[in-house]
């Protein structure tokens, strides 16, 4: 399982802007040239974020994008949510997680079969996991935040 391309870049593009000052405003073509991602298609992944409550923009010279929290409210799930939807393995594990599964699915079996069962821990699991590691988290094992090297 991977999780998709728009969902990887929306991570970096947001870590690129959580090592910033919070005033700090990012511009897309700038974010686009340091996370080398395609302008346009970050244009589209910001736009989601700010529907999704996780940016705010500013118009403007000078405007662009900031963190709408602070990096250590931003969740993984927040971020991935907002692009791909939760995580979902299984047509018949529940949409939201925690909840029980469908009482049926593909397979006929009342309840749910063993895989339906097993799919289901894994994403209660993936979920917990997500929702408690922000973007603080990922910044805090980013090697570029725990080593300075000079070069003379």
């Amino acid at each position: 399982m991977r999780i998709s391309r728009k969902a990887e870049y929306a991570l970096r593009s947001l870590c690129a802007m959580a090592r910033k000052p919070a005033a700090a405003v990012s511009q897309i073509e700038e974010l686009a040239d340091s996370e080398h991602i395609p302008v346009k298609f970050l244009e589209q992944i910001l736009l989601t974020m700010k529907k999704a409550g996780l940016l705010r923009s500013r118009r403007g010279v000078g405007g662009g994008y900031q963190l709408e929290l602070p990096p250590h409210r931003i969740t993984l799930s927040d971020i991935l949510t907002a692009v791909d939807g939760p995580f979902q393995p299984m047509a018949c594990t529940p949409a939201e997680p925690g909840k029980p599964m469908k009482s049926a699915c593909e397979c006929g079996i009342a309840g749910g079969c063993g895989c339906g069962k097993v799919f289901t821990e894994l994403q209660n699991m993936v979920h917990q996991f997500l929702s408690r590691t922000t973007l603080s988290d990922l910044l805090a094992r980013d090697p570029a935040n725990t080593t300075l090297q000079f070069d003379i």
